[in-house]
C-alpha cells in the first residue's frame, strides 16, 4: 500500500508540473502533441513491420543489410518523436494514465519488442551474409520477425485501449 502512495504522489506531482498544466491548458497543443505522436508512432510501427516481412522471407532480392539501414534510420529517428511527445501526453493526465492497466501493459510490451530487437542484433545479424540476398532467412530471423510484428500490433491495440480501461 505504500509503494501504492508513493507512486500516486509522484503521478499527481507529474500532472501538476507547470508543462503538464500549459499543455492541458493549450486548446491546440496538446491535439498537436498527439498527432505528432501518432504520426511519429505510424513511421515506427511501419518501418519495422516492413523489416519484419523482410525477416519473413519477403522481398528476397534486397539485400537484408540495406534494409537495416534504411528501415532502422526511420525507427529510430521517429522513435525519437513517440518518445518526448508520448510523455507529454502523458504527463497531462498522469495520475489516471499511470494507474492505467493498458497503459502499463503498453510499456511492457515496448519493452519486449526492444528486447527482441536487441537480441536480434546481438545474435541473428550476426550470420546474415548467409541469406542477405535470395535466400530464405533462418527460423531465428523469421522467429524475430512474427514475434516483433506480433508485439508491435499488441502495442498499438493496447494503446488504444487505454482510454477504454
Amino acid at each position: 500500500m505504500i509503494i501504492f502512495a508513493a507512486n500516486f504522489a509522484f503521478l499527481q506531482w507529474i500532472e501538476n508540473t507547470e508543462p503538464a498544466i500549459f499543455l492541458r491548458q493549450s486548446v491546440w497543443l496538446y491535439p498537436s502533441v498527439e498527432i505528432l505522436h501518432i504520426i511519429g508512432f505510424a513511421v515506427l510501427v511501419g518501418a519495422v513491420f516492413l523489416f519484419d516481412l523482410r525477416l519473413l522471407g519477403m522481398a528476397r532480392k534486397l539485400p537484408v543489410t540495406d534494409c537495416i539501414k534504411h528501415f532502422i534510420r526511420w525507427a529510430l529517428i521517429s522513435f525519437a518523436l513517440v518518445l518526448p511527445s508520448g510523455t507529454l501526453l502523458f504527463m497531462v493526465d498522469a495520475t489516471s494514465i499511470g494507474m492505467n492497466a493498458a497503459f502499463r501493459l503498453k510499456l511492457i510490451l515496448i519493452l519486449l519488442a526492444g528486447l527482441n530487437a536487441a537480441l536480434f542484433h546481438l545474435f541473428t545479424r550476426k550470420s546474415i551474409e548467409e541469406w542477405n540476398v535470395d535466400r530464405i532467412p533462418p527460423l531465428k530471423a523469421k522467429l524475430a520477425g512474427i514475434i516483433s510484428i506480433l508485439l508491435w500490433f499488441s502495442v498499438i491495440a493496447a494503446g488504444r485501449l487505454i482510454a477504454y480501461v
